[in-house]
C-alpha cells in the first residue's frame, strides 16, 4: 500500500558519460546537473513503482533542486528520496544526494500517478495530430 514515509535509494559511480561536458551543460568533467536530476527522478519513481496497481506508473511533473557541490569522475553518488505527501494522484518527495564528501544536492520532486497505456496513447495522438 502506497503511503507517506516510503523511501528510495539509488547509486551511481560518475563516469565521463555523466559529466557536464558530455551533457553539454558546461565544460567540466564533473557530475552534470541534468544527470543528477535524472538520478533523483529515477530514485523517486522506483521507490513507489512496486506499490502501484498493475498498469499504473508515475510521471514527473515538477523538480525543484539545488546542486550544492561538484562530484568528479570516479566518485560514487547516492540519492535518497522520501514520499512526504499524497494528494489524490499527486505524490511529493523530498530528495537529497550525497557523495563521500557530504550532501551535493537537495530539493523536492512531484510525480503524478497515471494509467500508463492511456497516457502513452494520448502522447502518441499528440504527435499524430501535429502532422495534419
Amino acid at each position: 500500500m502506497l503511503g507517506t514515509g516510503t523511501k528510495g535509494r539509488q547509486e551511481l559511480t560518475v563516469t565521463s558519460a555523466d559529466t557536464a561536458k558530455t551533457y553539454r551543460s558546461g565544460t567540466l568533467d564533473v557530475l552534470a546537473t541534468p544527470r543528477l536530476a535524472a538520478l533523483m527522478e529515477e530514485t523517486a519513481w522506483k521507490s513507489v513503482a512496486d506499490q502501484l496497481d498493475e498498469g499504473m506508473g508515475t510521471v514527473g511533473i515538477k523538480l525543484d533542486m539545488e546542486h550544492l557541490a561538484p562530484t568528479p569522475i570516479g566518485m560514487e553518488v547516492w540519492c535518497e528520496t522520501e514520499l512526504t505527501e499524497i494528494d489524490g494522484r499527486k505524490l511529493l518527495f523530498s530528495i537529497a544526494a550525497y557523495d563521500a564528501s557530504g550532501k551535493i544536492a537537495e530539493g523536492t520532486h512531484a510525480r503524478f500517478i497515471v494509467e500508463e497505456e492511456k497516457f502513452q496513447s494520448k502522447a502518441d495522438r499528440k504527435r499524430e495530430s501535429s502532422h495534419t
